[in-house]
């Protein structure tokens, strides 16, 4: 009888616990969002059906090609990564795999309002202004050249990108990889003295300096986040920060779903190398467990056996 108290005791108080402390953790700490879609609602459709041709010269005429290199259209940098991390805070991005890495609406409404496709309004605006300005047009229907610049965009795109050329292009200007050797101004060489790896060591702080800057705070480095998040959490953060982590300096970078999945899966490649070796030892585990179960019953039968 007194076992059983006890057991009560404990029940009771469990109870407690659970009910009082899950709700909160769940309501508050985590709280519950919408699960990815990567429909994009909240933006605008094209209207306008574009040409790729048209989009290549109004690239060029409104000046884009003076921030983003296009390498496949032998479009060059205008600036190294450092030094454009100190006049724009970040490297702007190579778009040559733009067109197959970002949602189609997504990337209409970077080009007109980059503040409000990222969801950055509540850290940029008139007094503090965003490095990439809006989009006025070059003279003609700003909705025609807008779809045309997408359309050139997703025409020199490669059909597929490999989970590395993915996460480069969406996460590496911002989050070093360093299980991979990535860093945020490129891949880390071999080093022939102490005197290049230092200088290399030098810009790598100095950008990451001006990014700090930037965002507020030092991006992490993503080489163990697949073990420290679920596929899910990671999933819906890539999709909408703000719905995971309301308030974040992380602007929305608008992957397709196909996009992200890359990207996670080359997170998982770094930070989960064992994964399928892991998954394929559970089950021998369980086939121990099992013979070792019923080796266990057969000798506890003979014991007591013997005994009565």
């Amino acid at each position: 009888m007194k076992e059983l108290k006890i057991l009560g005791v404990v029940i009771f108080f469990t109870l407690v616990v659970y009910w009082g402390v899950e709700p909160f953790a769940h309501s508050q700490m985590h709280a519950h969002h919408e699960p990815a879609t990567f429909k994009y609602d909240d933006l605008p459709a094209l209207t306008k059906n574009g040409n790729p041709q048209k989009g290549a010269e109004v690239f060029m005429n409104a000046g884009c090609s003076g921030c983003h290199s296009v390498k496949s259209q032998n479009i060059p940098a205008p600036m190294d990564a450092v030094t454009a991390s100190a006049s724009y805070g970040v490297n702007p991005p190579d778009l040559s795999d733009a067109g197959a890495l970002y949602d189609e609406k997504f990337l209409a409404a970077v080009i007109k309002d980059p503040v409000h496709a990222m969801k950055l309004t509540h850290k940029f605006n008139e007094n503090k202004p965003f490095p990439m300005p809006n989009f006025y047009g070059v003279g003609g229907d700003i909705e025609q050249e807008v779809a045309d610049i997408v359309a050139y965009l997703k025409s020199i795109a490669p059909k597929k990108l490999e989970p590395k050329e993915a996460y480069i292009n969406a996460c590496g200007r911002c989050h070093n990889m360093k299980y991979d050797n990535w860093t945020v101004i490129g891949e880390k060489p071999k080093f022939d003295s102490k005197l290049d790896e230092a200088k290399f060591n030098l810009q790598l702080e100095e950008y990451q300096a001006n990014l700090k800057k930037y965002l507020g705070t030092t991006p992490p480095d993503l080489s163990m986040y697949i073990r420290s998040r679920s596929y899910e959490y990671i999933r819906d953060f890539i999709e909408d920060p703000q719905k995971i982590l309301h308030g974040t300096s992380m602007p929305r970078v608008g992957l397709t779903e196909e996009s992200t999945k890359e990207v996670i899966a080359y997170m998982e490649k770094v930070g989960d190398r064992k994964k399928d070796e892991r998954n394929s030892l559970g089950v021998w585990v369980i086939l121990y467990f099992v013979i070792f179960a019923l080796l266990a019953y057969a000798w506890k039968n003979r014991i007591w056996r013997e005994l009565h």
